[in-house]
C-alpha cells in the first residue's frame, strides 16, 4: 500500500509541474559593415555631390559600399570612388574584379592599376594601401592627373 501511495503522489506531483520554458533563438542577422566615411579624402574644388553607398557601389555586384563624389569642372563631369577593403588582398580582388569588366583596357604601370571602358564611360582604377580608388567618366590623361591628387591624400 505505501508503495502504491508513493506512486500517485509521484504521479500527481509529475503532473503539476510545468514544463520547462522552450527558448525561442533569435534568428541570425547578418551585420553589414557599413563603409567609413571618408569624405576627407576627396578634392572639394568642383564637387557637386558626395554620398556614401551602403553596397554595389555605382551598380556594381562585386563592389561593397563606398564613398562616391560627383564633380563638374571645366564643363566636363566625371566621379572619383574609394572603397577600404578588409586588407590589401581583398582589395586586390576587388581590383582584379573591375579589370574583367573594362573593355579595352591597359595597364597603368605607374599606378600599377588600369585604365578602360566601362558602358562607354572611361574608368582608371588602382590600389593604394588596402584602398581601390577609381575616376570615372574622363579619358585617360585627364583621370590621371586627378588620380595623382587623389592618390596623395591616402596615408
Amino acid at each position: 500500500m505505501r508503495a502504491s501511495v508513493i506512486t500517485a503522489l509521484s504521479v500527481v506531483l509529475g503532473g503539476c509541474s510545468s514544463p520547462a520554458p522552450q527558448t525561442e533563438t533569435a534568428p541570425v542577422v547578418e551585420q553589414v559593415r557599413l563603409p567609413t566615411d571618408e569624405s576627407r579624402r576627396f578634392p572639394k574644388d568642383g564637387q557637386t555631390k558626395m554620398e556614401l553607398v551602403e553596397n554595389h557601389l555605382l551598380g556594381k555586384e562585386y563592389f561593397k559600399g563606398g564613398n562616391l563624389a560627383s564633380y563638374e569642372r571645366d564643363g566636363k563631369q566625371y566621379r572619383q570612388f574609394l572603397l577600404q577593403a578588409a586588407d590589401e588582398k581583398e582589395a586586390l580582388d576587388l581590383l582584379s574584379a573591375v579589370k574583367e569588366d573594362l573593355e579595352d583596357r591597359k595597364f597603368v604601370a605607374a599606378f600599377g592599376g588600369y585604365y578602360g571602358r566601362n558602358s562607354g564611360e572611361g574608368w582608371f582604377v588602382f590600389l593604394k594601401q588596402n584602398y581601390l580608388l577609381g575616376i570615372v567618366g574622363l579619358e585617360q590623361a585627364e583621370a590621371d592627373l586627378i588620380a595623382r591628387d587623389f592618390a596623395a591624400r591616402i596615408h
